[in-house]
């Protein structure tokens, strides 16, 4: 009998099933940390509901819409799933832009529930426009929905959390958190606001065995550029090529389970162009200005013709 057949073949065996037995172990844990956990989701019509109502979840679907959020209640109820979740989702109407129905809102959810395992602010809001042409209202418009309404229904909830020593909050940021790109600035800004903001938060309740997960994803397919605004505040109303050929929502929806269930600090969830250029930003940062000074150029180019 030669090396390769008493020897290797037996290891790589091993190995494997030992890294089997490690992802089951992983999956258990992931399974039982998400069923019957409270969890608060903003923009919860984005996908992220029925991924975690499918996890055994308690949901709490949060969003400006009551007729979306109900239509979505409706949808989970009569979804059968293998987890056999019998808890009905409860819906709580707030927006984001105004603090004082985001407060009222979390007031809401402790009230209903008495405590929150997992918050996760997904909602928000994206822009297009050049910076000379945008109104400031327009910025603090995209930052009141992106960075204050999320980090004033982080705050309200934190404390029940903190209390409990038992807590899990998750933003989902955007590769734009990390890189900026021409003609997205007040989004961009909004998104390098928030990742600093619960990249402190991490540190600082840790002490508290609280966990913070930021995800960043790059382009997705849903209606966030039909949506977006523009620098007169208008409606952007166009799809964009790249966001049509983004990831699907259920595809990012399953990342995101997967990431809290792990309680992952930080997940960047992006093809390779995206990835690749987080890094360049950072090693090569010279070169990401210049790459990024001609996307302007061809923009406004294409615009204009």
């Amino acid at each position: 009998m030669d090396f390769t057949s008493t020897v290797i073949i037996p290891l790589l065996f091993g190995s494997l099933g030992i890294f089997a037995i490690f992802r089951l172990l992983q999956w258990m844990r992931m399974r039982a940390y998400l069923q019957e956990a409270v969890v608060v989701i903003t923009g919860a019509t984005s996908g992220l509901g029925k991924a975690f109502h499918a996890a055994g979840s308690k949901l709490v679907l949060c969003g400006r819409d009551s007729e979306k959020l109900k239509d979505l209640v409706q949808e989970l109820s009569t979804v059968t799933n293998h987890r056999k979740n019998t808890h009905k989702p409860h819906t709580v109407v707030f927006d984001l832009s105004d603090t004082k129905t985001v407060l009222n809102g979390a007031e809401e959810i402790l009230k209903y529930l008495g405590h929150v395992d997992i918050l996760i602010n997904n909602a928000g809001i994206s822009f297009r426009g050049t910076i000379v042409d945008t109104g400031l209202d327009v910025d603090k418009k995209v930052m009141e929905t992106n960075y204050f309404g999320p980090i004033a229904l982080t705050k309200a909830l934190l404390p029940s959390m903190i209390k409990r020593r038992q807590g899990h909050i998750v933003a989902i940021s955007s590769v734009q958190g990390k890189i900026s790109i021409p003609f997205r600035s007040a989004y961009a800004a909004s998104k390098h606001a928030t990742q600093a903001f619960f990249d402190c938060l991490r540190a600082e309740v840790e002490q508290y065995d609280i966990d913070v997960t930021v995800v960043s994803p790059g382009y997705i397919q849903t209606n966030l550029s039909l949506n977006a605004v523009t620098a007169d505040g208008s409606r952007y109303g166009v799809m964009d090529k790249n966001t049509a050929e983004g990831q699907t929502a259920a595809e990012v929806a399953q990342v995101v389970l997967s990431a809290v269930g792990q309680k992952k600090k930080e997940v960047l969830v992006a093809g390779l162009t995206p990835s690749l250029a987080v890094y360049l930003r950072n090693i090569f940062p010279r070169l990401f200005f210049t790459l990024m000074a001609t996307r302007a150029k061809k923009e406004r180019k294409a615009k204009d013709s």
